[in-house]
């Protein structure tokens, strides 16, 4: 099990030096820290909201944190959430403070200077007592069954232009299209363009509701623009400059209220992180990775990944990627960008049908896009992979099997939900089986089978080019032998030598052929050399026919 543990610090130096001891500690996931007890609560407030399992297990709690005294701050947390265990770190080890402690609800102290083998224990002894609290709770079950509140889908672009903006559109069309309740929310704070392509004017965004502490379904409903498709809009400010008042605590928050009123969230995080951004790929139970089908593109799917990976935000294998533009004649395929990034690719790419696509865009109404659109009809097919819509030939949704895999990768915490669990969908829109991740493997296998079968296919046509141009070469070299052996010859006839021999002289065993010599007492000596051309293997088989090489020298006075 891995042990998620939030330190709350407000000395830098204290800070780093338990960030560094936990970072040593076996099967523990260290957060980011919080510097005061105001920031500590709001932080806890906001996981909860979104699910119990989203609290870590232990909160380690300094003696200088403020400006509540720590013993304040322990009572609070106890009280408030009682599904993590707190952890009082102070130099004072006596017994009036320990029974202090344990009396607003500490479950451990451990004391100052650190050693790794006290807080290992204290946090072992704190994070079980926390698992404990949880099963009695029944947050275990309710965690693997995919926890409260409806799906949050993250739809990030590995580059600009890729496609990510109109996939997480027609993705959230063809959801609410199948029965849903969907929110599309656009996080691509400064450049985004949901509220373009779907031909909407807005007067309030994503950022009036950034320093709300409280976020009220009246609140959230005076935010969310409702589409006449049935989709409820959030939007990116107009002023790009705004974009900077939604941090990463403020993106939970918002995304956890979304998540208590809508079925499905499908948050369009663009192509650059931010803090909000990277708060919504965490949590999200699936990140979507869009690239196209090329070096440039499949490069920074790759960069994108191993950034989440450094910054602890998600892992390769939680992610899946779609090709958005591909061609069957692309070199590209989903298996190398699997390989590449460590990801999952969709089995559904999605084709490069621009004309289909412009007039569409141009206008400003996705979801006008014909129906018989090759690109909305891979995205309503991949919609269905995803479990977003009803798909029984799709076996079950990617979801669900990706928010599987993520609790068995993170040890069974629970961290993801899965799709529709506890959500208020129509009856059957959530019973999908999950997809294997050996169906992957099984994929990937079967394309570079057919890579195999089509390499043998253009195997004897390799085998005559080859052939050819070998042959080509045999032919040239017969060229230069001829000529070199006649002037050789021809040479030494000049000079009252034996001319036959001359020519014969260095001529390979598969070459040798009749020189002819004549002109002597005329003043110019002649040589003429026929030889045979061979067939790809010298001194088997000669081709009917000879090339002919002669020279002539001037007769030498003796």
């Amino acid at each position: 099990m891995t042990i998620r543990i939030l330190p709350a610090v407000g000395d830098p130096e204290a800070a780093r030096a338990l960030g560094g001891l936990l970072g040593q500690l076996p099967g523990v996931e260290p957060l980011r820290p919080v510097g005061d007890s105001t920031r500590l609560l709001d932080t806890l407030a906001v996981l909860a909201s979104a699910s119990v399992d989203e609290l870590p297990e232990v909160v380690l709690v300094h003696e200088g944190l403020g400006p509540v005294p720590a013993l304040e701050v322990i009572r609070e947390v106890a009280l408030r959430f009682p599904a993590t265990g707190v952890v009082l770190v102070t130099a004072d080890r006596g017994p009036a403070l320990y029974a202090a402690a344990m009396d607003v609800g500490a479950r451990g102290l451990a004391g100052l200077p650190l050693s790794y083998e006290e807080m290992g224990a204290r946090v072992q002894a704190a994070a079980h007592w926390a698992t404990g609290v949880r099963r009695h709770l029944g947050s275990a079950g309710e965690g693997a069954g995919g926890g409260p509140g409806g799906t949050l889908l993250a739809v990030v672009g590995a580059k600009g232009g890729v496609g990510t903006t109109v996939t997480a559109v027609q993705l959230a069309l063809a959801a609410c299209a199948g029965g849903r309740s969907v929110a599309l929310v656009d996080l691509d704070l400064q450049s985004g363009d949901v509220a373009s392509y779907l031909d909407v004017q807005f007067r309030r965004s994503i950022a009036d509701l950034a320093g709300i502490s409280d976020i009220s379904p009246r609140v959230l409903q005076d935010a969310v623009f409702p589409h006449p498709t049935g989709l409820g809009l959030l939007l990116a400010p107009a002023e790009g400059e705004r974009g900077e008042e939604i941090g990463d605590l403020a993106a939970r928050q918002i995304a956890a209220a979304l998540r208590s009123r809508y079925e499905l969230v499908i948050a369009d995080c663009g192509t650059q992180i931010t803090a909000a951004g990277a708060a919504v790929v965490e949590t999200a139970d699936v990140a979507l990775l869009v690239t196209t089908p090329d070096v440039v593109s499949v490069r920074a799917a790759k960069r994108m990944v191993r950034l989440w990976d450094r910054l602890q935000i998600r892992k390769a294998a939680e992610t899946t990627s779609v090709i958005n533009r591909h061609t069957r004649s692309s070199e590209i395929q989903p298996a190398l960008v699997e390989r590449t990034t460590g990801t999952r690719a969709a089995r559904t790419t999605v084709p490069a049908c621009y004309k289909e696509l412009q007039p569409a865009v141009d206008s400003g109404r996705m979801q006008d896009l014909d129906a018989r659109s090759g690109v909305r009809q891979a995205m309503w097919t991949l919609a269905g992979e995803l479990g977003l819509i009803a798909a029984p030939a799709a076996g079950g949704g990617l979801l669900r099997g990706a928010a599987q895999a993520s609790r068995s990768l993170t040890g069974g915490t629970g961290r993801r939900r899965a799709l529709g669990a506890g959500g208020a969908g129509p009856a059957g829109a959530d019973q999908l089986t999950p997809v294997p991740t050996s169906r992957f493997r099984r994929r990937g296998g079967g394309d570079r089978g057919q890579v195999a079968v089509e390499f043998l296919g253009l195997l004897p046509l390799i085998f005559v080019v080859l052939a050819v141009v070998w042959q080509c070469v045999l032919v040239g070299y017969t060229y230069s032998l001829a000529g070199d052996a006649a002037d050789k010859g021809a040479r030494a006839g000049a000079a009252g030598g034996n001319c036959a021999a001359a020519a014969r002289a260095d001529l390979p065993g598969a070459w040798r052929g009749g020189p002819e010599c004549g002109g002597r007492g005329t003043g110019i000596v002649h040589a003429e050399v026929a030889l045979k051309v061979p067939v790809l293997f010298p001194g088997l088989v000669n081709w009917p026919w000879t090339v002919t090489g002669s020279a002539g020298a001037a007769e030498e006075e003796r």
